[in-house]
């Protein structure tokens, strides 16, 4: 499917619509830097007629069975599959991670469809019969109504795999703002759940910038906010929203940390690491961006080793070869010339506050490729709480070594930083790691696991300023969060009631 020359509207009453606005925002091959195409940024009018759409679907979708939803639901999932190849080449070209990583994407994504497809048993409710003499009480999951996502630009397609299917299995009806950046994945995944049987107004997509978030944090027809990005954003969405009345998960930045213990198998660690750290050039909220080691030689061991496996790195174009997975990049560019500049700065400030630069991506150039937005793997040694490459959120393939003397040390290293998105410790001794998962202030923990996102069937998020709002995504707080449970207590009286009672009911 060629964009070239294409400027791209919105999806609403599962049709491709025209957006009438005057502002355009230029799609880019992260791999050339050239323009693959223009996206229209939607006015309010055309968010507010996405809303539109949404509630006048939802009160007959709202009323389809949840096993038929399912069956909607099903038919997507095969559709992506057969359509698997073409949606990763748009994640590739317009995202830049390399084509196996977007098809791992697609997977994960995937997954919460398949956990959706289970929304008759996921939304049964519960059923106590006699809680009283003659009276029995059960709940029922009710859907929202009108439900938005707005999505980052390094997922296109898993993170709104996170949100709608869960969302409009429940019954509930979709609107879709996904990042402007790469806009493509988003637009072909709402065609494919037309081809599903899907219901016109039931999934509506939005392209477009801080104008149409602000109308969808706004609008009093839309119920409940899923956010996923940038802590400062996500802040700002939690706020906005809540301040309207309406339900929201935001989750926001991270600093993941891997305690290295003197006892890890060391190529165990720099497998992990390297995976972790670099895997679609960090552009993860679960990467891995700060090992700490427990011990000098553990320290020096590691450097040596992440050494040599930086030296046989290859970066370049996601898209190598088609399909060639066996010979493509291990890493690709960054999503934008804006991103990949700011990446470069936080080294350059790594190197000013005194932090020791064992590789250095800055001046990485892909030969034929000289124009594209990469970065190249870089590590730093004896990194130090305050700077800002241990401080902030780098979002890029940078690595940082800090040194510890203890475990203890380590643990609340990673428990005063602000964020609590992921965290990971290598160790053989399954004591101190029991204590780890116990102690360590963090959403998800993984033990001899580098990046260790829930499966669909439990449920993704943080802790502390990585997560706004008290449910996560999909798994069963998805469920939770796009419904609203209704508590019935009936009694059938056999006979006519004697008289009104004034006391408090109590069951007997």
């Amino acid at each position: 499917m060629s964009n070239l020359n294409k400027v791209m509207g919105n999806f609403i009453d599962n049709q491709c619509v025209v957006s009438a606005s005057s502002r355009q925002a230029n799609v880019f091959n992260p791999a050339t830097g050239e323009v693959s195409l223009s996206v229209s940024l939607s006015t309010i009018e055309e968010t507010q007629a996405a809303i539109a759409s949404a509630q006048t679907a939802f009160e007959s979708w709202s009323q389809i069975t949840p096993l038929n939803r399912a069956r909607v639901l099903f038919k997507f999932k095969a559709l992506v599959e057969a359509h698997s190849h073409e949606l990763a080449e748009l994640i590739a070209s317009e995202h830049g991670k390399v084509y196996s990583d977007a098809m791992g994407e697609l997977t994960r994504g995937l997954e919460v469809v398949e956990f959706a497809c289970g929304i008759p048993h996921l939304q049964k409710g519960e059923h106590s019969l006699n809680v009283g003499r003659g009276v029995d009480s059960y709940s029922l999951m009710q859907p929202l109504g009108v439900c938005a996502g707005i999505s980052p630009f390094n997922f296109p397609a898993m993170v709104p795999m996170w949100m709608f299917p869960v969302s409009i299995a429940c019954g509930n009806t979709f609107v879709m703002k996904p990042s402007e950046k790469d806009p493509s994945t988003i637009m072909r995944l709402a065609e494919l759940l037309k081809e599903a049987g899907l219901p016109e107004g039931v999934f509506n997509v939005v392209n477009g910038d801080k104008t149409s978030v602000d109308v969808l944090l706004t609008d009093e027809r839309i119920q409940a906010v899923s956010f996923v990005g940038s802590t400062p954003i996500a802040e700002y969405i939690y706020a906005t929203a809540s301040a309207h009345g309406k339900r929201v998960q935001a989750l926001g930045g991270a600093k993941n940390h891997m305690l290295v213990m003197p006892d890890a198998d060391p190529n165990q660690v720099v497998n992990s690491l390297m995976g972790a750290a670099y895997g679609s050039a960090g552009e993860r909220c679960m990467a891995i961006s700060v090992a700490v080691c427990v011990g000098d030689e553990v320290a020096d061991n590691l450097i040596a080793k992440l050494q040599t496996e930086i030296s046989t790195m290859t970066v370049g174009p996601g898209l190598y070869k088609q399909y060639d997975i066996e010979n493509e990049p291990h890493m690709g560019p960054l999503v934008s010339k804006e991103h990949a500049q700011k990446v470069r700065d936080y080294i350059t400030s790594g190197v000013e506050q005194g932090a020791a630069l064992v590789v250095d991506g800055r001046d990485f150039v892909r030969k034929n490729h000289e124009q594209g937005y990469f970065v190249g793997p870089t590590l730093f040694d004896h990194v130090k709480v305050g700077m800002r490459i241990y401080d902030e959120e780098i979002f890029g393939p940078v690595l940082c070594v800090v040194r510890v003397d203890s475990y203890e040390e380590g643990l609340a290293l990673i428990n005063q930083h602000e964020y609590g998105n992921g965290t990971a410790i290598f160790t053989r001794d399954g004591d101190t790691a029991r204590q780890f998962t116990e102690k360590v202030q963090v959403g998800m923990v993984g033990v001899n696991v580098p990046i260790p996102v829930p499966m669909a069937f439990h449920s993704f998020g943080g802790w502390k300023r990585s997560l706004f709002g008290p449910l996560h995504m999909h798994g069963p707080d998805g469920v939770r969060f796009y419904t609203r449970m209704k508590t019935i207590t009936a009694r059938w009286p056999t006979g006519l009631r004697a008289g009104p009672e004034f006391s408090m009911p109590t069951m007997k």
